[in-house]
């Protein structure tokens, strides 16, 4: 099963992969590599930010109804 991975990890070994995409000269098939990881970094971050938003929009919701109640 894969490491779990933070968004904080996800997104520096993203940035990682762009500096040594834009900065340096690589083979396709090294290229090919990096991108498809990109990929799935870019997914994990998104899926992280995704759930977290949902989280506040949860939490702002439940503090609204409390007000409400009050």
């Amino acid at each position: 099963m894969p490491k779990k991975i933070s968004y904080t990890e996800a997104f520096a070994e993203l940035q990682q992969i762009v500096s040594e995409i834009e900065n340096e000269e690589t083979d396709i098939d090294l290229l090919n590599i990096k991108i498809k990881r990109a990929s799935e970094l870019l997914k994990i971050c998104k899926e992280k930010l995704h759930k977290t938003e949902e989280d506040v929009v949860t939490i702002l919701k439940e503090i609204k109804k409390n007000k409400d109640i009050v």
